[in-house]
């Protein structure tokens, strides 16, 4: 597993102390994968609700609250595949 898998692994669990209601993926490109679902966060790559794709700095960026994730979608540097309300929530509980 990557060092940036394991830092978004820590990072979203403190984002999310509960886990999600749903099941969400995050796909960091050329890294690996996490999912988040009401047991936690975990590397993985389990099928989901939900996926969202994006590079590692943009991801890094999202985690900081240095990118704001709808502009990192509206500009193309996220991209979600699944349930948009899902995607929505996240981000909201991501800022």
């Amino acid at each position: 597993m990557s060092e940036v898998i394991d830092a978004a692994v820590a990072a979203l669990s403190q984002k999310l102390p509960n886990g999600f209601s749903s099941t969400a993926k995050f796909v960091i490109e050329g890294e690996g994968a996490i999912v988040v679902d009401s047991d936690g966060v975990r590397a993985g790559d389990e099928p989901a609700d939900v996926t969202l794709i994006a590079d590692a700095e943009t991801f890094k960026g999202i985690l900081s609250g240095d990118v704001n994730p709808t502009m990192a979608f509206m500009t193309g540097k996220l991209k979600i595949d699944g349930a948009m309300g899902l995607a929505m929530q996240l981000g909201s509980a991501l800022s």
